[in-house]
């Protein structure tokens, strides 16, 4: 209360109006002062964050800054596409805030546009990994269950950086809560990929997204969520009504699209590989979720029989999949079902497993990788790029060199279409629930202008993904160069 108010009596001996603080000129003059205060605050704090991830190098930074309004050229160049299994020639690109606006002739130069000389170089669209953990990738399995969740969700903000900086413009986060993350780099609070996150993974009691140790039985109506569902990294769903209510809720948080689990995996603990997880009718309560809210579902599961079913149930993405028979393959090319592929090949880029019956998992899948590339050729499945490097923070440098195993199966242009173009499509599923508007993995006219400069014949190999702090001289991300070695 103001000192006018305390003491009116003593105000008026003194010829002053007593209590004016409800008058329009006192609240006026208060407002002026909260909003000062908040505006203040909002710097300061938004200082105090960029001045934090600038700490782990990740201050949002612009090479080449732009004057608005202006458009860029890129000139003095081949391309690929992200479609088309062929270089291109003759072309420039020309770029307008975050969209590629058209492609000219190669003499046709527009006087106001800023030039940018690709010295003769490949210009091929921004990357996309269909299956990456933007949370979880970057720690260590104990640290993700143990460690405070502010570590890890810094630790993931650098990671995201890196990602960027390896030519991955866009991920799809297929499990983990990246929410904020998402939202940060959105905002430009920190350099990383556009990401399309599908919130916690759903699993059932017993299945690949139930990492509770075995003193944490039994769980009754009243148990609270452990940890790990308290962070957002996975939720236990029983029952069709369980699973209905756990994708809601994150298509609530903003999922561009929901992961199920239906079957075994590797870096779990109690489930074996064989297993189904999840009967239709559950699957199909999370299908319908989904598409209720204009999306769909993907689902992790190796073995043909979880993959029929999770197909019957309107799963449109299968991910991993590599025991998958020939006529699992066929009913999946049939439905217009997307695989979602990685090159798990057991060797020194796989997730480290110490534990001898994960590792016997592990060598299982590898087995059944390369029947997998040929199955999807032979039967011509819809085929995106993922890695799933989980766990693994000595591993994510390998993401680049896990596209070029693709190169093993596939001409090196068609091992490109999968990170673009392909994946591109598989992410234009989400629909309305896409949180970018505009198509990405490709370059042409009206698309998201993601592009990367390499010094490299993509149509010859793939090697130079392995190296790319020196062959990929230019980044842009939305149409902004976030890297510029030119």
């Amino acid at each position: 209360m103001c000192v006018v108010c305390s003491s009116p009596e003593t105000a008026r001996a003194a010829g002053i109006d007593p209590c004016l603080c409800g008058a329009p000129e006192t609240l006026a003059a208060y407002a002026r002062i909260e909003a000062d205060i908040s505006r203040r605050q909002m710097l300061g704090g938004a200082a105090a964050v960029i001045g934090m991830f600038a700490g782990f190098g990740l201050a949002p930074t612009e090479v080449r800054a732009q004057t608005p309004g202006r458009p860029r050229l890129l000139r003095n160049l081949r391309y690929f596409d992200g479609v088309t299994l062929s270089m291109q020639e003759g072309r420039n690109i020309l770029v307008m805030g975050n969209r590629i606006v058209g492609l000219p002739a190669a003499d046709e130069i527009p006087e106001e546009a800023e030039v940018i000389d690709c010295r003769g170089r490949s210009v091929i669209p921004g990357l996309i990994d269909a299956h990456w953990h933007s949370t979880l990738v970057a720690v260590t399995q104990l640290a993700a269950m143990t460690q405070d969740v502010g570590f890890i969700h810094l630790m993931a903000g650098r990671e995201a950086g890196a990602t960027l900086m390896r030519g991955f413009t866009t991920v799809r986060d297929v499990g983990g809560p990246a929410f904020g993350l998402q939202m940060a780099i959105d905002r430009g609070v920190t350099a990383g990929p556009r990401i399309f996150p599908s919130g916690a993974m759903i699993s059932q009691t017993s299945g690949h997204g139930d990492f509770r140790l075995l003193s944490e039985l039994p769980r009754f109506p009243d148990t609270p969520p452990n940890a790990i569902e308290r962070q957002g990294v996975a939720l236990i769903a029983d029952g069709a009504d369980m699973v209905l209510r756990a994708a809601r809720e994150q298509l609530m948080k903003g999922a561009s699209q929901i992961k199920i689990m239906a079957g075994g995996g590797v870096t779990s603990l109690y489930d074996p590989l064989d297993t189904t997880q999840y009967t239709e009718r559950e699957m199909r309560a999370a299908v319908e979720a989904a598409e209720d809210w204009g999306t769909y579902v993907c689902a992790h599961v190796y073995t043909p029989g979880g993959i029929r079913r999770a197909v019957s149930a309107g799963v449109k993405s299968i991910e991993h999949g590599q025991l998958a028979d020939e006529e699992t393959v066929q009913i999946m090319a049939g439905e217009g079902v997307w695989w979602s592929l990685q090159p798990f090949l057991a060797d020194e880029d796989s997730n480290p497993q110490t534990d001898p019956v994960r590792r016997a998992k592990q060598l299982e899948v590898a087995e059944g990788t390369v029947r997998a590339f040929e199955l999807a050729r032979s039967h011509d499945v819809s085929l995106a790029f993922g890695t799933d490097i989980l766990f693994n923070p000595a591993g994510t440098a390998s993401q680049g060199r896990q596209l070029a195993k693709f190169a093993r199966y596939m001409s090196p242009l068609d091992a490109l279409h999968t990170a673009t173009g392909a994946a591109g499509q598989l992410l234009g599923l989400s629909g309305a629930r896409a949180p970018y508007d505009g198509r990405l993995g490709v370059i042409s006219e009206g698309a998201l202008a993601d592009l990367l400069v390499v010094d490299a014949d993509p149509e010859q190999g793939l090697e130079w993904l392995d190296d790319p702090e020196g062959r990929i001289n230019l980044i842009m991300k939305d149409g902004r160069v976030v890297k510029d070695t030119l």
